[in-house]
């Protein structure tokens, strides 16, 4: 997944819960945290939050001092000489 294809479902979540937000609205059901602010600023944390998470599930992937397993590829990728 690329950065251009993660902004799209992320607008997509947006666009959903302002769709969500009309429609209550339209039956005169109103919550006072739940609105096109909220929304943004949702949105925005989702923008900046799952890069984040993304990033920091590909540094996890890549260590070698956090499993067993791990720890016994690297010392065979060092005999190998590809490391």
């Amino acid at each position: 997944m690329d950065k251009d294809k993660l902004k799209q479902y992320i607008a997509f979540i947006g666009g959903a819960l302002g769709g969500i937000l009309f429609f209550l609205q339209s039956f005169g059901i109103e919550f006072t945290h739940f609105n096109n602010n909220t929304i943004d600023a949702f949105v925005s944390m989702l923008e900046s939050f799952v890069p984040l998470i993304l990033v920091g599930y590909g540094i996890y992937k890549n260590q070698y001092i956090i499993t067993k397993k791990a720890k016994e590829q690297e010392v065979d990728l060092k005999m190998r000489g590809l490391k």
